[in-house]
């Protein structure tokens, strides 16, 4: 293990366009019932929406059951997650502590989901947009306690319009969608996605179209990535919109080639990654924390709103084809430090997360999933949860995947195609469920 303390650059505006060579990269959002490890680069088209089959949930009629268009609905002693699972040409959706399949919709081509960021939805990239799937679980407050209700998941008709639909992230009650097409941004507070109709957004155009990610933040401020198609090299933090939807610029880099990706860390701050390192955005400023290595990319990140570090991949080899990295990084966004720790086994863009307590989770082609104790980059234990296994070439193709929540996390093997449980306190497999369908991208409803 090595640790590197790099030069803190603030930057207020920074006019110097650069050439660079397109990369791609992950963005990692966690949940607070169920968490996305990671994204990558823009989505192959999917189209035909399908129906449900295979449902295993028998709902019942309340007559208390909030009327918010949603199916018939039955209220559970306690909360029941659910996970969605991609497969080549269609979606699963999962019971969450059983891993039983309560759904399976049918959408031809290649499919991406993301979190809707309101605790019962995904949404799907596909032709034409985000399209909304109701995973038919959610919780409701009332007062000091909490009711929990499910129903049958539902593809609806739904779609938040996109050319090619990109990173879609929330924060701060916000979602926000972008299409790499047209560098459209759309934001929309999440708990409204419930409704009969799509909820009404706000938009905001970046300079050129590009493959992006925008950020909301709480007080009206908006991140966004700036670049073209052929690349990009910055981001725009904006102000809150004005009443004509207009924003001005409140800080703005162009010191981050290859910009890619987001993570969010302890006291809303903001970490996107770059080929020589990474931007911190913190309190309307932004700090540009540089790679020891001239080519030094930090793209995909696992974050958390409760610790100051985010964990993020490390990749040295410019020229690779496809670099098999055995470095990752942590970055502590309070004192701006970066740290590489090197490991004897490779990784790939779906092998990072979170767990409840902030310790850095990597799940490695050795087949273990590696726990580190994020402040200090130790290894603490590691689980061996698959067989050994390779990253594939194409980014499209299924490779063990990891999504983390709390004290859980899910490992899916495409090989076998195998959904695995692991307890992280326990250190152990608890459950391993065969799936109908070899899986590929894994996630869950999240709401933070």
């Amino acid at each position: 293990m090595k640790t590197i303390q790099t030069k803190n650059v603030s930057i207020e505006a920074r006019t110097t366009d650069r050439r660079v060579r397109r990369t791609f990269a992950v963005t990692t959002a966690f949940a607070s019932m169920l968490a996305l490890a990671s994204c990558a680069t823009a989505p192959a088209p999917a189209s035909n929406p399908g129906s449900a089959t295979n449902s295993s949930h028998d709902p019942k009629n309340d007559a208390d059951i909030p009327k918010d268009g949603s199916p018939q609905a039955t209220e559970s002693r306690t909360a029941q997650p659910r996970l969605a699972v991609t497969y080549d040409g269609g979606v699963l959706v999962l019971g969450a502590t059983d891993g039983k399949v309560v759904s399976d919709f049918r959408i031809d081509g290649f499919n991406r989901v993301n979190p809707a960021g309101d605790g019962r939805h995904v949404l799907v990239s596909t032709t034409g947009g985000f399209q909304v799937l109701d995973t038919g679980s959610w919780s409701e407050v009332h007062g000091d306690h909490s009711h929990h209700f499910v129903s049958d998941p539902t593809l609806k008709d739904q779609k938040f319009p996109a050319q090619q639909p990109g990173h879609a992230v929330h924060h701060a009650g916000k979602t926000i969608l972008f299409d790499d097409a047209t560098g459209n941004v759309s934001t929309f507070e999440s708990k409204t996605l419930s409704k009969e109709t799509l909820p009404k957004t706000e938009d905001y155009k970046t300079l050129q179209a590009h493959h992006g990610v925008a950020v909301s933040l709480k007080n009206g401020q908006l991140l966004v990535t700036e670049g073209n198609s052929e690349s990009r090299s910055g981001i725009t933090l904006l102000d809150e919109a004005k009443t004509d939807g207009s924003r001005s610029t409140v800080a703005t880099s162009t010191d981050c080639p290859g910009v890619h990706g987001e993570a969010m860390a302890q006291d809303e701050v903001v970490v996107v990654g770059c080929e020589d390192g990474l931007l911190v955005v913190k309190n309307g400023k932004i700090t540009k924390v540089s790679s020891p290595d001239a080519y030094g990319r930090i793209g995909n990140q696992a974050g958390g709103e409760n610790s100051s570090v985010v964990l993020g991949d490390y990749k040295k080899d410019r020229d690779a084809e496809l670099e098999r990295p055995t470095t990752f990084s942590l970055t502590d966004t309070a004192t701006n430090k970066l740290q590489l720790v090197d490991t004897d086994f490779s990784y790939s863009f779906r092998s990072l997360g979170r767990s409840k307590s902030g310790d850095a989770l990597v799940l490695g082609t050795d087949g273990k999933l590696h726990i580190y104790d994020s402040s200090t980059g130790k290894e603490k234990s590691a689980i061996k949860v698959v067989d050994e296994w390779e990253e594939p070439l194409d980014w499209q193709e299924p490779r063990p995947s990891l999504l983390a929540e709390g004290d859980t996390a899910f490992v899916t093997n495409p090989a076998t195609k195998e959904l695995h449980t692991v307890d992280l306190k326990k250190g152990e497999v608890t459950q391993s469920i065969v799936l109908p369908e070899t899986p590929n991208e894994l996630t869950g409803a999240s709401n933070r």
